[in-house]
């Protein structure tokens, strides 16, 4: 996988003035106060109850902050943040545009900022990311549903939280206040996470799209979960993909997912990162 590549455009918010990194630091989970300029800091844009809204790459420059949408809507974000800007945030919204960006299909790093390069309007990837291809839309799901990366709508569909996605590390708990730092602050203390994403895959192959996104899991006939995304193994024929699980079904050896009661097992994701203990 390390020599395929994510290559893909996503929508940039622009920001301008001098007080964009305060601001980006109380409006997102990502301690952008104490980032470096060029810098690629992963964020979560939460709203006040701590349910995921948009995922976020931010970068300072000398004069401003750009902010890529990896997953989100960017007129939403736009709207969000120009609500809370006052004068004295020093702060202008600019428009927003395309930015293509590469990412190396690493395993096990969803925040690894390393392995991304955002490239300017004509430029041409340094000659180290020429070495590698571009992923097929087949490779680049079938990655994304094994390392655990929550963008489907069913994943973040405005109601999951950044521990129940594995994105602990998006979050920074001991920056200050920020938009849904209180709940995101309790679920990290008590251990409130009632639920957690997984990779899954039926035990028995089959042509037809049996499973898909929406179905309910379960175990021992109880509600234990519900498929988040589902894809088919041309190779084995299996099927596979994400699904919140219930905390209670999280270490059993077997589900039962769909109408039809199908056989699936269950695997952490490889870039699912686990929530902090509660105390």
């Amino acid at each position: 996988m390390d020599s395929l590549i994510w290559d893909a455009t996503f929508p940039l918010l622009r920001l301008e003035g001098s007080g964009c990194a305060g601001f980006l630091h109380g409006q997102t989970s990502a301690s952008v106060n104490s980032a470096s300029e060029g810098e690629l800091i992963p964020a979560c844009w939460l709203n006040a109850t701590g349910r995921v809204q948009a995922l976020l790459e931010i970068q300072l420059d000398d004069t401003g902050a750009d902010v890529l949408v990896l997953h989100g809507n960017p007129e939403l974000v736009t709207q969000g943040f120009d609500r809370v800007i006052f004068p004295a945030d020093r702060v202008r919204l600019g428009p927003i545009r395309d930015q293509r960006r590469l990412q190396r299909l690493q395993q096990g790093q969803l925040s690894a900022t390393e392995a991304v390069l955002w490239l300017d309007d004509g430029a041409e990837p340094p000659a180290a990311w020429n070495e590698s291809t571009s992923a097929s839309a087949q490779q680049l799901e079938a990655w994304r549903l094994r390392e655990g990366w929550p963008l489907s709508d069913a994943e973040l569909n405005g109601d999951t939280n950044p521990f129940e996605l594995g994105l602990a590390q998006w979050v920074k708990l001991d920056k200050g206040c920020y938009l849904g730092q209180e709940t995101v602050a309790k679920l990290a203390s008590r251990g409130g996470v009632k639920q957690q994403l997984r990779s899954w895959r039926s035990t028995t192959a089959f042509e037809e799209p049996r499973l898909k996104s929406g179905d309910r899991l379960s175990l021992n006939a109880e509600r234990a979960g519900v498929i988040t995304s589902a894809a088919r193994n041309p190779q084995s024929g299996q099927w596979f993909g994400l699904a919140l699980v219930r905390r209670q079904a999280l270490d059993a050896e077997r589900l039962e997912a769909g109408a039809e009661a199908i056989p699936i097992t269950l695997q952490r994701p490889g870039g699912f990162c686990d929530p902090p203990m509660g105390d």
